[in-house]
């Protein structure tokens, strides 16, 4: 790994307010963010991000390299909760498989915008269609983890019917992604008349609320670390190892398909993350006997911070060296 890149990251105002909300809780400070704030945070960064993205998408004219990257991004959120289920099999039940699956299968939209950041202030360009590659892989990797739960468990066997109706509007539709893909739609159409309207808005204040969101993140994420380490080994190596595996795939066919560096950065990333926020919103509509202490906490307690500190320089510096070596 680059060892500058590594000090960029870890000594960047967002991971520092991250490192000091899990230091709250290791000395049992009463630090908190007052809900609902957390929530509205995540509202502004998905906006901001989504409208940014946009812009970015129209002041560039459609670049080439969007449709294949939007291809890839539909194989991997394929993919991915495929082989994961198959290995999670091994070990755990169908539902608990099923919902791992999609957490792991389904992407991080604050991983993401964490390493947009990143990117930016270290000068990397990327597409702004990358926004909808966020967008596009959250929602498939939900709806295969629950088929597949649903094919291992038998139709027949005195379980309730999955109200699929209520389950995919969750999955397609839910809070999250609406903002994110009506927020790149809308800068996609006002264009660079938007970027002026709204420039202090989505640009001036964004550091700075992201640092906040990540204060919050590190309190909670260090809450939910106690509970996994006394359940043994196996939720912390796959949480860790599992991310990794995914990002090696992620970069092959990110060069496979021809990605820019900052494109392919922003795609690894992407397929190393797992979601926190749209999966458990879903999965506890169809799934309620899978533990949310697994699909919920893992991503949240050992995938994120890892992503957020080491794994953010490590795909930089991975795809650096393919791209420029």
């Amino acid at each position: 790994m680059d060892a500058s890149l590594l000090i960029a990251n870890l000594l960047s105002p967002p991971v520092l307010f991250f490192f000091l909300g899990a230091l709250a809780v290791a000395v049992r400070s009463d630090l908190e963010v007052p809900q609902p704030i957390p929530k509205l945070l995540s509202l502004y960064l998905l906006l901001s991000i989504g409208f940014k993205g946009g812009v970015e998408l129209r002041e560039s004219g459609g670049d080439g390299g969007a449709l294949t990257a939007l291809l890839a991004a539909i194989v991997m959120s394929i993919v991915v909760p495929l082989y994961a289920f198959a290995f999670l099999r091994r070990r755990l039940d169908a539902n608990n498989a099923a919902a791992l699956a999609a957490a792991y299968g389904s992407v991080s939209a604050v991983t993401f915008i964490t390493a947009s950041a990143f990117l930016r202030r270290i000068g990397v360009p990327f597409g702004g269609y990358m926004v909808a590659c966020l967008a596009l892989m959250e929602s498939p990797a939900i709806v295969i983890g629950v088929m597949l739960a649903r094919m291992q468990r038998g139709a027949a066997n005195g379980q309730a019917r999955i109200a699929w109706d209520e389950f995919l509007r969750e999955a397609l539709f839910n809070g999250s992604v609406l903002v994110l893909v009506g927020s790149l739609i809308i800068g996609a159409i006002t264009g660079s008349a938007g970027k002026e309207a709204l420039y202090p808005f989505t640009n001036e204040i964004f550091t700075g609320a992201l640092c906040l969101f990540l204060l919050d993140m590190g309190l909670v994420s260090a809450r939910r670390v106690g509970p996994l380490l006394a359940m043994g080994a196996f939720p912390l190596a796959f949480a860790v190892l599992f991310p990794l595996l995914n990002a090696a795939l992620g970069l092959g066919v990110a060069r496979l398909v021809g990605m820019s560096a900052g494109d392919a950065i922003l795609f690894v990333v992407l397929c190393a993350s797992a979601s926190y926020i749209a999966v458990p919103a879903a999965i506890r509509l169809v799934l309620p006997e899978a533990n949310p202490g697994l699909y919920v906490s893992m991503p949240l307690a050992f995938t994120f911070p890892f992503n957020v500190t080491l794994g953010i320089p490590l795909y930089t510096t991975a795809v650096n060296l393919l791209w420029t070596g």
